[in-house]
């Protein structure tokens, strides 16, 4: 297996940090290419077993040239964990990985319209087969909705002008390309952070909404604990703030046990035991990391463990 041109960040801290058995069952819940698997793979034996996921068609053709009887790729969005692995006869794992965010040949594909360096379609979805493109919802949405997923998904203290700006020019003509939007965005935007295009945080704030992906964040989160054996790890990795938080939210909560009222006359052995525990702190990249791969400056990477608590 070949990790393509997209380098899997964080590869090695994220297997170690899976405690891989030589015979447990792993998933993968976004292959990309492949860069991760390729690595949990060499740690499996024979018994072993790895599962992947991806949304995005050209990443399960990536996979698909894998031949390994321990390996099975499949196409499904990662809030689809559950279901597919019990289609396929699996119901508990020993670990899960997610590397959230787009990947390289996602942005450096033109076609797939990610990215405002490519004039191309704009389009956007890591399934071209599901959903509306980024340029269906903007033809359609309220300027409010426009300048709420700008403001709250970009960070972008500009979303009132950009939003404007796009409402106005769709009643000129379609804004259909990745040029046109990045052309707008240029005119709105009085000023702009050195060394950052004026389109990033609208580009990256438009995909976010378009792949609804917090919101599938937040349903896979509590499925992968339920998959979850006693000891199996959950590691995800994130790249936006918002993304992290919600990770971080998470699982905090589910590491802390049930709040009772205090002075109740129960002992601590009988109090409801949280469903998992935090390994470690929070790990970024290596100044090394960052400088073979500017990718990885943004990269956060949190892990836990599943306890012998009962699911809820």
């Amino acid at each position: 297996m070949t990790s393509g041109a997209h380098a899997a960040v964080l590869a090695q801290e994220a297997i170690e940090a899976l405690n891989i058995r030589s015979d447990g069952i792993y998933v993968d819940c976004t292959f990309g290419r492949g860069g991760h698997s390729r690595l949990i793979l060499e740690r499996l034996g024979k018994g072993g077993r790895l599962i992947a996921l991806d949304r995005d068609p050209e990443a399960v053709k990536a996979g698909q040239v894998v031949r390994d009887p321990r390996f099975a790729v499949l196409h499904s969005a990662f809030s689809r964990a559950g279901e597919v692995l019990q289609a396929n006869g699996i119901t508990q794992v020993n670990g899960m990985l997610l590397d959230l965010g787009v990947s390289s040949p996602q942005l450096d594909d033109g076609r797939r319209g990610f990215s405002f360096r490519h004039d191309a379609p704009l389009d956007m979805r890591m399934d071209p087969t599901q959903g509306i493109s980024a340029a269906q919802w903007l033809a359609t949405a309220d300027e409010a909705d426009i300048r709420e997923v700008i403001r709250d998904y970009g960070e972008e203290r500009f979303a009132k002008q950009i939003a404007a700006a796009i409402v106005a020019a769709r009643a000129r003509g379609p804004v259909d390309t990745t040029r046109q939007l990045a052309t707008l965005v240029a005119e709105a935007v009085p000023t702009r952070e050195p060394r950052q295009d004026p389109a990033t945080r609208t580009f990256q704030a438009v995909r976010i909404h378009v792949n609804q992906e917090l919101e599938e964040l937040s349903v896979v989160l509590p499925r992968c604990v339920d998959l979850l054996q006693p000891g199996g790890r959950l590691v995800v990795i994130s790249f936006h703030s918002l993304e992290d938080r919600i990770v971080k939210r998470f699982l905090r909560a589910e590491s802390q046990a049930d709040k009772l009222p205090a002075r109740l006359p129960v002992r601590a052995a009988d109090l409801p035991q949280p469903r998992l525990r935090l390994i470690g702190r929070a790990q970024r990249a290596s100044a090394a990391e960052v400088a073979a791969n500017p990718r990885a400056r943004s990269a956060v990477m949190r892990v836990a463990e599943r306890t012998t608590a009962a699911s809820a």
